[in-house]
């Protein structure tokens, strides 16, 4: 194994633990590996930073379905074809609107049993 030395400007001094993270994932991993991942890591960041960072499906789903009475789940399922409209005027996509419904049925189940 072949030794390099890099210099990185960083903004704040990293504590001891980060710095043998560090050590260990360039120990470990391919340098494209990492450099693939830091182009991710950057991405995403520069995606947070500037507030377009898309919200998960799992939140989406629970955002939805959080709060929904029996009674609730089943006056949407009933009126399915309108709650997929109005899904898609959100912008959600077809296998999170399928989530949805299958969480939906679930609740609308429980409680008529």
């Amino acid at each position: 194994m072949t030794k390099f030395s890099v210099e990185l400007p960083i903004s704040k001094k990293p504590t001891d633990l980060e710095l043998k993270k560090l050590k260990e994932y360039f120990k470990e991993m391919p340098v494209s590996e990492i450099i693939t991942g830091l182009k991710f890591a950057k991405s995403r960041w520069h995606a947070k930073d500037t507030g377009t960072l898309k919200v998960g499906r799992k939140s989406i789903v629970q955002k939805e379905v959080h709060s929904v009475t029996t009674e609730q789940a089943q006056w949407r399922l009933k009126n399915w074809k309108m709650m997929i409209s109005n899904y898609r005027r959100r912008g959600y996509s077809y296998p999170t609107i399928s989530r949805i419904k299958k969480i939906l049925i679930q609740k609308s189940k429980k409680k008529s049993k």
